[in-house]
């Protein structure tokens, strides 16, 4: 065939070039989809940040293209790539794909796989996380509780599967929460003066005159028992993992009820001995019975002396032979641990642990389980093995045949007695929370013209200390996730002395949330203590972004050159700054700043569908 015949060949090119062309395309899109970048992205995938991140930028991998440059102050502006859409609910460090993708070797039957499993560096998105499609600024407190948009959390099948239980309703553009629960269909609110009642609790209220403050629900559900609870001043750490009723936090945190991921599996739970007066388990699915009885010799850990375990469950009460043998199994368990019964009455059994280590020292030689060793520390709490012993008392508290706490309002202000363990003061204690009114009511001030009464729900102070932050919000409609430092002295039992809730964690590693949970971080001097581990900022800014709210604020108190790094990605982060002040109050040196910042709505073009 000679080149010069007329036979149809440029058209035939044509055609083939056309459809190589959309081979290419189409392999470019499947490229794109894989390695987690959106239709949406400012600028290239970032792979790496440098450890470093307060001096000069020469360890940072620059992406090819900015967001700009500021000619005024030479100040570079990064760019950070948005996240696929998929990833909108992304929690780094319980994520099941990490899991899968690295071939982690768990046991299952101990619930490994739901503990904290956090990326390498390098297997990091380093992306921010899109909103779903149809975003909407959530519904304020206190009618949260009741009803959330629909669009902000798209997973409806509890509606279904707990319809019988009255979990949650879909109600047009909401899904409305009318209280119930597994074990109480007739609302948390009855179930809760019921459980008064049994313990002859004045005006059947549970919190006794203030004597129960701090409560831990075990596989909490959507949290209603949490959120009823409230309204008697009680406050809940309501705590579920991120099993196969995906979302039940989430649901929770979006209520504006206080909640946390985690689960009783192999390690503590990141809280301190004697936290709680009151645990709660309702149908938790939980063996109690496993690996000798670790999983409520763990409950006893963080039980306050005199403190409840308050068991909904048809071993209670149900008379097939299963039930009855679990049930007797379960009575000689915690006889050995010197519990006893409190009251019992139809589905439900409540439990009273001993006030002193009389009864630990009266058992048998031998009796199981064991007392801990002398030297095990029950507040060690970041990546400790669980242990199945009993944890007695410290000779302070089975001296003062309880814990020594006032109760509730007048805990929050008194000096607790644990103060001790950290040779603070009395007058340390007083002038901590006097700093720390000052320097709320300065933030309050700074914040004033972009809020209102209604406007933060979802707290969490990043680093908190003795809790007095914490502390100087107990007039505004909030609640305060307490963060302390993993490395630095635990003074989480402080602040659940003074009858506040918090974790350990490390802020080299990923929170336990979902994205999308708090309306207000507090971050005081934290940037300067990752970087003093060579941990990365800009990872942490990326971390902060992924768990605050749209329109949420972010309070930094820290040194001057932290804020000229933050400003560098704030069109990147697509926050906005709100106010800038020098740090006044306690002992900062000079050149302390504080920088508020707010983050900006923004929608992926996925996740434009369905907005109003």
């Amino acid at each position: 065939m000679s080149r010069g015949r007329s036979d149809g060949s440029p058209k035939k090119r044509l055609v083939t070039s056309v459809l190589v062309l959309v081979a290419i395309c189409g392999l470019l899109y499947l490229y794109s989809k894989r390695n987690g970048s959106s239709a949406l992205e400012y600028g290239s995938k970032i792979r790496k940040f440098g450890s470093t991140y307060l001096g000069v930028d020469e360890d940072v991998e620059e992406s090819p293209s900015r967001l700009g440059e500021d000619e005024e102050d030479g100040i570079i502006l990064k760019s950070i790539p948005v996240c696929d859409d998929r990833h909108s609910e992304l929690i780094p460090c319980l994520d099941r794909n990490l899991i899968y993708e690295t071939r982690l070797k768990l046991d299952l039957s101990v619930m490994e796989h739901y503990e904290r499993h956090c990326p390498l560096p390098e297997r990091r998105y380093n992306c921010l996380i899109p909103p779903p499609p149809g975003y909407k600024i959530p519904i304020k407190w206190p009618k949260s509780r009741d009803e959330v948009w629909k669009a902000n959390i798209p997973h409806t099948h509890l509606a279904t599967e707990k319809s019988d239980q009255k979990w949650m309703v879909v109600k047009g553009e909401k899904i409305g929460f009318p209280g119930g629960g597994t074990h109480f269909h007739y609302g948390a609110d009855k179930y809760i003066a019921s459980m008064a009642n049994m313990l002859n609790f004045p005006k059947n209220i549970l919190n006794n005159g203030g004597k129960v403050r701090t409560v831990l629900d075990v596989g909490c559900g959507v949290a209603s028992f949490g959120g009823y609870l409230l309204s008697s001043d009680i406050i809940a750490m309501s705590l579920a993992p991120n099993d196969v009723h995906q979302n039940q936090i989430q649901f929770a945190l979006e209520r504006g009820i206080p909640a946390y991921l985690g689960v009783l599996g192999t390690k503590r739970l990141p809280y301190p001995s004697r936290s709680f007066e009151l645990a709660h388990c309702s149908r938790c699915r939980i063996d109690w019975l496993q690996r000798d009885g670790i999983l409520l010799l763990e409950l006893d850990r963080v039980l306050r002396p005199g403190g409840y375990f308050a068991y909904s469950s048809p071993e209670a009460y149900a008379q097939d032979e299963e039930d009855l043998r679990i049930w007797k199994a379960m009575s000689e368990l915690v006889e050995r641990m010197c519990w006893k019964i409190a009251a019992k009455r139809n589905q439900t059994v409540i439990w009273v642990k001993p006030l002193t280590n009389d009864c630990y020292m009266e058992r048998a030689p031998g009796t199981q389980p064991p007392l801990c060793r002398s030297d095990d520390d029950p507040d060690a709490v970041w990546n400790v093995k669980m242990e199945a012993c009993i944890t007695p008392y410290s000779d302070q508290n089975h001296r003062a045949r309880g814990s020594g706490l006032a109760p509730w309002p007048a805990r929050l202000t008194s000096p607790p007695p644990r103060l001790g363990d950290f040779s603070y003061s009395n007058d340390i204690f007083e002038k901590d929370m006097e700093v720390w009114q000052q320097r709320v009511d300065s933030y309050w001030n700074l914040l004033s013209p972009n809020i209102n009464s209604d406007t933060l729900r979802n707290v969490m102070d990043m680093k908190a200390n003795l809790g007095s932050f914490a502390a100087a919000l107990k007039n505004k409609d909030v609640w305060v996730m307490n963060v302390v430092p993993e490395d630095g002295p635990n003074t989480l039992k402080i602040i659940y002395d003074r009858g506040l809730i918090g974790t350990v964690h490390s802020w080299c590693e990923a929170f336990s949330t979902y994205p999308r949970t708090y309306d207000l971080l507090h971050a005081w001097t934290v940037f300067t203590d990752i970087e003093r581990k060579g941990c990365s900022g800009i990872d942490l800014l990326i971390e902060m972004d992924r768990i605050l709210r749209p329109k949420g604020f972010v309070i930094f108190r820290d040194k001057r050159k932290v804020v000229e790094f933050i400003n560098k990605y704030m069109k990147a982060l697509h926050w906005e700054a709100v106010a800038t002040a020098d740090a006044e109050g306690g002992s900062e040196q000079d050149d302390d700043v504080v920088f508020i910042v707010q983050k900006k709505i923004w929608r992926t073009s996925e996740s434009f569908r369905n907005v109003e």
